[in-house]
Parts: C-alpha cells; structure tokens; sequence
C-alpha cells in the first residue's frame, strides 16, 4: 500500500479520482464530438443522431449492474475493481479513436455510417459503463463511510471537471479532432496506472446478509425515491447534451453559421458547465454539505439547474448568453456528479457497492433511453428547437420538488422516504 493511501490525504484523493476521470473524459469527448460528427461530417438528421445515441443507455441497462453484481464478488489481477477498470480503459480509449474514422470502418465492412456509428457508440458507451461503475465503486471501497466518503466523490468530480475543461478547451482551441486524438491516450492512461497503484480491501465493509433495522426500509426500497428523483435530472441533462447542436444551430444568432462555429460553441458552452462543475465540489458543496445535509443542499444545485435551463430557453439566443446561463446550471451538474454517489454510498451494504451503484445507474439510462429516443421525435419535428430547453427546465424542476422528499436521517446519513407533507 503507497503511503499516501495510508494517510488518506489530498493526494490520494487526487489519484482514485483519475480512473472515473478517464471514463468522464471519454464522455466529454463523447458529448462534443458525436453529435458534430454526425450531422456535419455525415449528414444524419437529428432522430437518426438520437438513434446513435441509444446505444450507450441500452449498454448501461445490463452492464452497469452486472459489472457491479460481479466485481462485489470476484478477485483477480490483485483486484476486484481493477481488472474492470484497465479493460474498460482499454476499449474506451480504442472507441474514442474510431469515432473520426466512421466512413472508413462502413467502406471497410460495407455497412451504412449510421449503423457503423451505432457499434462504435455502443461499444464505447459499454466500455464506458464496464469502467465507471468500478471507477466508483473503488472510491467507496477504500474510503473512510460518511465524511470521507463525501470528499471521496467531491474530489472526484473536483478532478473529473477540470479535465472536462480541459476537454472543451482543447475542443474550442484546437478541434474536436485533437481532443479526440488526445483523449484516446488520456482515457488509457488515467484508466490503466492508478487501478495498479491503488491498494484495494480483499474484504469489503458490511455484510450482505445483515437484516435491515425495524426503523429503516430495505436497500433497494430506500432507493427507489433517490433513482426517481435523479432519474429526472437525467432526462433534462441528456436532452441538453444530445440537442444542443440543434438548438444553436437554430435557434441562436451566430456571426458564422458554418459547421466549425456551431462546434466551438458546442465546446465553449460545456467548458463553462465544466468550470463551474470542478470548481465547486470541494470548495463550496462539501462544506455545504456538511451544514445543511447531502440531500437538501443537492436540492438546491437541482433547483437552480432549472432555472439557468429556463434562462437559457427564454434568453439563449446569442452565444453570450448561452454561456452565461451555462454557468447557472453549472451549479446543478457539480452536484449531479458527485452527491448522489455519496448520497447512495452512505445508505447501502458496503459489500453490494458495486450491485448497487450499477442500480443507481439505471436513473441514468432510462432517462438517457427517453431523451434519446422519444424526445428526439419531438426535437425533430419541432419548428422551435427551443423546446430543447423547456424539456430540460420542467424536467429539472420537477426532480428538484422530488429531492425535497427525501429526508436525512439522525444520525447524518440519508435516508429516503416520502414524508406527508406538513399541516
């Protein structure tokens, strides 16, 4: 075990951090680059680019429990998380790498681009979800339960947002094709060298079959308020960042309408979701946090996720203000990406975390399956693709009302039950 793992200070927060920064880079690449291939480099229309995106939510259904379910339960490559983690890292960074060589793979194998884009998004999306749950999971493992746990996520998206940051700046800069060649390496990396230096427990905390105390509902009942509450939150964050290109494209007044202005806005509107969504973690909700609770103060990052969503429906017809309200419904994302994970992690059975976390995922991609699916028809045939944004607003407004049902326990860890309302 390295020293620092020992003293559990700031520096090994930063490395188990790196592995769920790898697969969150590989999302950003994902994100920004995707979409803009698709409908400038190939000309899909917009329900065919949510047909692309399908793919990823389908692969999270199944591999994002199983994983878990499995991980809890095996050892091998002096790991349980680990051998999931290099082997998610290495098929996420070989994806990322084919997505500028879409036509070249269909001329290969004869097949049309969009069912070429269909297999690499779902192998990508399936590598993504192979690795991130581990990369979560492991957090959990070998973090002290309750505060440390909260600064063990806290950290991870403080990390994981500044390399999104990253990201969308080397984008804007210098092009998606760079951060796609860049993040290629950065995926493998980040994945394969702190999975072999980090030492994980061969026991895991709690015990699968302990019975649930009088006072507190089973794990997965206690649960389900939480996936349906984030699961909302879902529905508007995929909607934005599968839509996006359509709305700027328009509806927003652009000096330059050419493809390569609608991409750098792309870039710079998530670089400064990504700004906001590193800088806060640690610095603002984890002492917030502390004071308040987990779960109301994600409530509010919820709530004013929804109105900088309602900003940027009502007023996001320049590049300017997209960017300003941008920085809005920042405040929601840092918390949507990191205190759920606390949230779940200090209410189930250590030694289910992955099963669980891979659950937890599932108020993930059933919304990622609704956004990309359903909406997508509505987006499509839409005259005012403002309508993006009204999709995102309600649906951010109506998961915040839904966190205000969950309530914390006494003894500071969460507990969700619907409560009646006071009289």
């Amino acid at each position: 075990m390295l020293p620092i793992q020992k003293s559990h200070g700031n520096p090994f927060y930063v490395l188990i951090s790196l592995p769920a920064t790898a697969m969150g880079f590989a999302l950003c690449v994902q994100i920004s680059a995707l979409s803009w291939i698709l409908s400038t480099q190939y000309h899909l229309e917009i329900h065919e680019v949510g047909y692309v995106w399908l793919a990823g939510p389908l692969a999270g259904i199944l591999a994002q429990p199983l994983v878990g379910l499995v991980s809890d339960r095996v050892w091998f490559w002096g790991g349980r998380r680990r051998p999931f983690i290099v082997l998610g890292g290495i098929l996420a960074g070989g994806m990322v790498l084919a997505l500028p060589f879409l036509g070249e793979i269909g001329k290969f194998t004869g097949l049309p681009t969009l069912w070429v884009a269909i297999g690499v998004a779902l192998t990508l999306d399936l590598a993504i979800n192979v690795g991130f749950n581990p990369t979560r999971s492991i957090i959990a493992d070998v973090t002290p339960e309750g505060s440390g746990r909260t600064k063990g996520f806290t950290w991870m998206q403080t990390i994981s947002g500044f390399f999104g940051v990253l990201a969308y700046v080397t984008g804007a800069v210098f092009g998606n094709y760079a951060l796609i060649y860049g993040g290629a390496a950065l995926v493998v990396l980040f994945n394969v060298v702190p999975s072999l230096l980090i030492s994980e427990p061969r026991q895991l905390a709690g015990g699968g079959d302990a019975e649930p105390s009088s006072r507190e509902p089973a794990p997965i009942g206690r649960l389900l308020h939480i996936f349906l509450a984030h699961g909302f939150t879902w529905l508007g964050v995929q909607t934005m960042f599968v839509y996006l290109f359509a709305y700027i494209k328009d509806s927003m007044v652009l000096s330059d309408t050419g493809d390569s202005e609608v991409g750098r806005v792309i870039n710079i509107a998530f670089l400064v979701l990504n700004v906001v969504g590193f800088i806060l973690p640690v610095l603002v909700l984890q002492p917030v946090s502390a004071r308040l609770g987990l779960v109301r103060t994600h409530a509010a990052c919820v709530a004013v996720m929804a109105l900088g969503y309602a900003g940027i429906l009502s007023f996001g017809r320049t590049p300017a203000m997209l960017f300003l309200f941008m920085a809005v419904v920042g405040v929601g994302w840092a918390s949507t990406v990191s205190l759920p994970f606390a949230i779940v992690s200090d209410n189930v059975d250590g030694a289910r975390m992955g099963l669980f976390m891979g659950l937890f995922n599932l108020s993930v991609v059933i919304p990622q399956l609704l956004a990309s699916g359903v909406a997508g028809k509505f987006i499509g045939a839409a005259p005012d693709k403002r309508i993006v944004f009204l999709i995102a607003s309600v649906s951010l407004a109506v998961s915040a009302v839904l966190w205000l049902f969950v309530r914390e326990n006494p003894t500071g860890r969460t507990a969700a039950r619907i409560q009646p309302a006071a009289h």
